[in-house]
């Protein structure tokens, strides 16, 4: 009996252990305000005023040293008069996309089909100022972006394209244009974008610094600082970015932290992303070199950034053509599969950008089924709540032969107590004579002392298989269980919400229901799969009560659907037990019965003739 108590306490710290370790692998920006709506009919241009400012101002707004917009041995174009800054909306059936004049970079990228509070989703989360992304430096990722105005120019008839080009002077004298041209397609989240820096055969070569004492490059086109949506901090659980590379058909997850960006020189990478939650950017370098680089850095006005770099080498001709593939959307099978099998608008094919998406470890084969499990009772009910319900009735039913086999080993147990303790008792001076004796005793039974755990066991795998699901599934952002309390199963429910207070010591600003209703419900399941010894047991009494508590506060911000999940597995696992228990009664009362039979007093240890006992005669008094 102590060693069966010693086990069930070791596999309770493993069940904590493990789930503290699951939460371990699995900073608040505010999202910029809405930009103007434009007219639906065709793109949309807005101008404002230029208002001129130096260099230097420029560096004091960002906050960052007074260095040069453009690095040395390039002079800044000379702004005309005429230009404004000017934004340019490309509007498509998946999303609107806003880029502006101003370094020729993309400023909004909103999806139309789905939604953040209410507004379609922006993928370009900024920080203290519009944001930046795709923008162009002069030299390594080190470089000060181009801010500069640039000419916009549109193909009559080509509503989703916008062509950006800018003259620049070397010291030498010598000119170059650089030039950024996007062509979108109506539907994809895929855009592509051509890079040209051309010297008109006069220039020797393009090759810039950076920085003093960098490594000479061309240019580094950059992304960032957030991949949207917006959130109020990245935990690493249930809000996270990871940062990929594909190559020679292996994804590596590249390790980074906030002061140390992860650089890939001369990267070979088919392509790399950054990936949230739910949504992703992949970028698709169509150049033979380059060099590639992640970085988590703060900056101003955003708590925590997700950028990449892709850095060009320095190229010693006049002119320098590149072209690039971006996906910028859902992480979804749906939406990624057609990038391998080539029924896309780009034509590309077999690039397994579904990778993205895929789960990883031995637990991915048993996710994905379960996965399949959930969407085909969502196909039935039209509800995930329900169809987790449905999804959990479903495992318990397919468990319950264990389950009633590993009830049936612990009244065995029970049975064979007394004998077990004797053995303890007569080698409890001598353990390896002890453990030879045990050993030999579970096999004359043919009982194994771990069959009654196994069920439990085996229930680990799935409960970590379903947190990563009910985490990761893209198809429960959103998806409502009950209107007006669980509104979204991928996030935690709330019943109150406190404004500008946080319960002290927790740090908590909502009052959820959900995490209460599994105490209960863990506490009642207890005691209903409590056996007898463990009812006089202290320590079984301690965990019974204790482990309900400590995972409350574990599971308190879990997602609403994880929490559906266990509360229904614990009603349904006392459904089951109930049952077990009336089955077991009969089967013990049938073994009392069996075990008083024997010691009565007269009865042989043969069998019955005719059904009635043989009494052995008595023996004549001397």
């Amino acid at each position: 009996m102590e060693k069966r108590t010693i086990l069930a306490v070791v596999l309770s710290v493993v069940v904590m252990l493990g789930f503290y370790f699951i939460m371990a692998l699995i900073y608040p920006p505010v999202p910029p305000p809405p930009l103007p709506e434009a007219p639906s009919s065709g793109p949309a241009v807005a101008e404002a005023p230029v208002q001129p400012a130096t260099d230097a101002g420029t560096a004091a707004e960002l906050g960052a040293s007074a260095t040069p917009a453009t690095p040395a041995g390039v002079q800044a174009p000379v702004q005309d008069g005429a230009l404004r800054e000017q934004q340019v909306e490309i509007d498509t059936e998946l999303l609107t996309a806003v880029f502006s004049n101003a370094g020729g970079n993309l400023v909004s990228w909103k999806l139309k089909k789905h939604r953040n509070n209410g507004e379609p989703l922006e993928m370009v989360v900024s920080g203290g100022r519009e944001a930046q992304a795709f923008a162009v430096a002069f030299g390594n990722m080190d470089a000060r972006p181009v801010e500069a105005f640039f000419r916009v120019d549109r193909l009559p008839g080509d509503p989703y394209s916008v062509t950006f080009q800018q003259d620049f002077t070397l010291a030498n004298g010598e000119q170059f244009r650089l030039s950024k041209r996007y062509t979108l397609r109506p539907n994809e989240y895929m855009f592509e974008l051509a890079v040209t820096l051309d010297g008109e055969r006069s220039a020797q070569g393009f090759s810039f610094p950076g920085n003093p004492g960098g490594t000479a490059a061309a240019y580094t086109l950059a992304f960032g600082p957030q991949i949207g949506p917006g959130f109020q901090k990245l935990d690493q659980r249930y809000e996270y970015r990871n940062y990929f590379t594909y190559t020679n058909g292996k994804r590596k997850q590249e390790k980074l932290s906030e002061a140390n960006p992860a650089i890939l020189n001369n990267s070979r990478a088919s392509w790399s992303a950054i990936a949230g939650k739910y949504f992703t950017l992949i970028a698709i370098p169509l150049i033979p070199q380059y060099d590639l680089a992640f970085s988590a850095r703060p900056e101003p006005g955003i708590a925590s950034a997700s950028r990449l770099f892709i850095t060009r080498p320095a190229a010693s001709v006049s002119r320098i053509e590149d072209v690039y593939r971006f996906y910028l959307g859902p992480k979804t099978q749906e939406d990624l599969q057609p990038y391998t099998t080539g029924l896309n608008g780009f034509m590309l094919k077999d690039m397994e950008l579904v990778e993205v998406a895929n789960s990883r470890g031995f637990l991915a084969p048993l996710e994905k089924v379960l996965k399949l499990c959930l969407t085909f009772f969502n196909r039935i009910v039209h509800n995930y709540g329900v169809a987790i319900i449905l999804l959990t009735l479903l495992v318990k039913v397919i468990l319950f032969p264990l389950t009633k086999k590993g009830s049936e080993s612990t009244l065995r147990m029970q049975a064979l107590a007394p004998k077990i303790k004797e053995i303890q008792d007569k080698y409890k001076e001598n353990p390896q004579k002890m453990n030879q004796a045990m050993a030999e005793f579970y096999k004359k039974e043919g009982y194994n002392p771990l069959s009654g755990c196994l069920p439990m066991l085996l229930q680990l795998p799935i409960f970590f298989a379903m947190y990563n699901l009910f985490n990761n599934h893209f198809d429960l952002r959103g998806a409502m269980f009950i209107p007006g309390w669980i509104p979204d199963l991928s996030v935690p429910e709330a019943v109150f919400h406190f404004e500008n207070f946080r319960i002290p010591i927790l740090g908590w600003t909502d009052i959820r229901l959900l995490p209460f209703i599994y105490v209960g419900s863990q506490l009642l399941y207890g005691k209903v799969t409590q056996t007898p010894d463990q009812q006089s047991n202290a320590q079984m009494k301690m965990m019974l009560y204790a482990m309900p508590i400590v995972f409350f506060f574990i599971l308190y911000d879990v997602p609403s659907g994880l929490l559906v999940y266990w509360i229904m597995s614990n009603v349904l696992t006392m459904g089951q037990q109930l049952t077990i228990n009336k089955f077991l009664a009969k089967k013990r009362a049938e073994m009392a019965a069996a075990a008083a039979a024997e010691v009565k007093p007269g009865k042989l240890a043969g069998s019955p003739s005719k059904g009635r006992p043989v009494i052995a005669p008595r023996k004549k008094k001397k």
